[in-house]
């Protein structure tokens, strides 16, 4: 009889320590999830996207930016693994003391160089000091690159180039972007690292948005 009390007790025992292991995640997991006003804001009204049924996520970035090439490496494992639902449209800044970026980047981004450059470019300029916003060392690196120095210098510096540098300008003031890196969701939502707290945290940010952004499409 002694035994089966025992047995019972120890079972209740284990129960009331489940339960609040299980209460404590749960509470952890609610004090961890973003939080609007805080971690992002809701952008009223909504923008319009350009991704179809995707989920468009907006990164305004800056090559200069040491927080945006501190981010790089975290975005590209999110990219990694958000799964083909989703779809990432950089905007570059540019505002007359980053114009130079913002040009290249476009640029790359006409000679189909992005996939290829878009990192090389945030490392050799921030880590090895080559200074790549200046023309002359950003055609020869270029050069060095495999890429046609003189074709990129046309391209670079065309009407049509800068014509999509005003527009992103634009889309800043727009956006009422005022810092990067900078996150829109779906036309909704904005975060940032500082909004965030940090590089990882806008990450886990903006992770959180995209979920939330597929759950209301789900729903309409």
């Amino acid at each position: 009889m002694r035994r089966y009390r025992w047995t019972r007790l120890i079972k209740a025992l284990f129960r009331h320590v489940a339960c609040a292991l299980l209460a404590a995640a749960a509470s952890l997991a609610m004090a961890a999830e973003p939080r609007e006003g805080t971690d992002y804001l809701v952008l009223d009204p909504p923008r319009s996207t350009e991704g179809g049924t995707r989920v468009e996520v907006i990164e305004f970035f800056n090559y200069g930016c040491p927080v945006c090439y501190e981010a790089e490496p975290h975005l590209a494992r999110w990219l990694q693994g958000a799964g083909a639902g989703v779809t990432l449209r950089r905007i570059p800044a540019s505002t007359d003391e980053n114009e130079s970026f913002a040009l290249t980047y476009y640029a790359l981004e006409a000679m189909n160089e992005v996939a290829r450059l878009h990192w090389p470019v945030y490392d050799n300029h921030h880590f090895d000091g080559k200074r790549l916003d200046e023309e002359p060392n950003l055609l020869a690196w270029l050069a060095r690159n495999g890429v046609d120095a003189e074709r990129f210098r046309s391209v670079r510096n065309s009407p049509e180039n800068r014509a999509r540098v005003t527009a992103a300008r634009a889309q800043f003031t727009a956006y009422g972007v005022s810092g990067v890196p900078t996150f829109i969701v779906a036309g909704n939502y904005v975060t940032s690292a500082r909004l965030a707290g940090g590089v990882k945290e806008m990450m886990d940010v903006v992770n959180y948005l995209v979920g939330r952004a597929r759950a209301e499409r789900r729903v309409r």
